[in-house]
């Protein structure tokens, strides 16, 4: 008996979704790290420090909390974007991501529901709270937990590759 191809539509949607926010991920926390769109890229510790700004601007966290996210959220966001591409251990990377990027939405959308003129702080570069970035946050979400549950059920059967042949 033939076995069934190792690419299907859920699998398909997990890989592309992997590549896609893992580059997002990853570059997010780059860009709070070195800001790349500033001619002159300043130090690690102003950039960090501009980030806390725009984390503080939120209104959300004590102070002490502000500078612990901000100094450590985009080596985080580099790190579990690495992992989801390497692809181990997906079940945990993409419910943690769906957790953290739910977050994000939550503060953009408590942002832009009580009119703060804040910018968003998700790339490093000053960009406005916006019924569009509530968009842009809210399909980043729908599509991370998408993916999650999709990893999740890919995970209750073995792959086809190395499923046993049926004779």
């Amino acid at each position: 008996m033939m076995q069934s191809s190792p690419l299907n539509f859920r699998r398909v949607f997990i890989l592309v979704g992997r590549i896609l926010l893992a580059g997002l991920f990853i570059y997010a926390g780059y860009a709070k790290i070195r800001m790349p769109t500033v001619p002159q890229r300043p130090p690690l510790g102003v950039a960090l420090t501009f980030f806390a700004m725009q984390v503080d601007s939120y209104q959300l966290l004590p102070k002490a909390a502000v500078n612990v996210v901000a100094y450590s959220l985009p080596f985080a966001e580099i790190a579990l974007g690495v992992l989801l591409l390497i692809g181990w251990q997906l079940r945990v990377w993409t419910s943690l991501l769906t957790l953290v990027m739910a977050g994000f939405f939550f503060g953009v959308l408590r942002a832009y529901l009580l009119h703060m003129e804040i910018n968003c702080g998700c790339f490093g570069v000053p960009e406005k709270v916006t019924l569009l970035k509530v968009f842009e946050d809210g399909s980043l979400l729908v599509l991370m937990a998408l993916m999650t549950v999709f990893v999740f059920l890919e995970a209750r059967k073995p792959h086809p590759w190395t499923a046993p042949a049926s004779a």
